[in-house]
């Protein structure tokens, strides 16, 4: 049984980046559970699990482009301080989670605060940055199905 759209995984994933520095790693932990295509994984790293079988670890060397895509000045931008929380301590380096219309979150960093604006970077933390995607699939429930799991 191999990963397909949809379905529902266990699994063990490491990200690095191209030097081998660990960036975040689940394989000394507790596997994680995610549905592919509901945005728990960035869209480009779920599609490196399709297909894939179960008990085998696989290495994706991705370029930036493939992984977290590039920095975008377009998503760095200058925000009035009187659309945050009056009582939220704004610092550089800050990363918030701002409220987008159709209620989903997008978390942004804040790059400099003067006496009347925020300058916030919407990019990915890791956008430029060329990554390893490490990762082994434990147990694969089928979209659809009410079968038990398959874990072999």
């Amino acid at each position: 049984m191999n990963v397909g759209p949809g379905d529902t995984i266990v699994l063990h994933y490491k990200l690095s980046s191209s030097d081998g520095t660990d960036i975040e790693s689940t394989f000394e932990d507790e596997p994680i559970e995610i549905t592919l295509g509901q945005n728990q994984l960035a869209w480009n790293l779920e599609n490196c699990l399709l297909g894939l079988p179960l008990h085998e670890r696989h290495v994706f060397m991705l370029e930036a482009t493939q992984a977290f895509g590039c920095f975008d000045e377009s998503l760095v931008q200058r925000l009035p301080l009187t659309e945050f929380p009056p009582d939220m301590a704004l610092a550089p380096q800050m990363m918030i989670e701002f409220q987008l219309p159709n209620g989903a979150t997008m978390p942004g960093v804040i790059r400099e605060i003067d006496q009347n604006e925020a300058l916030v970077d919407f990019n990915h933390p890791l956008s430029d940055c060329p990554v390893n995607f490490e990762v082994e699939v434990l147990e694969i429930k089928r979209a659809g199905s009410h079968q038990p799991p398959d874990s072999h």
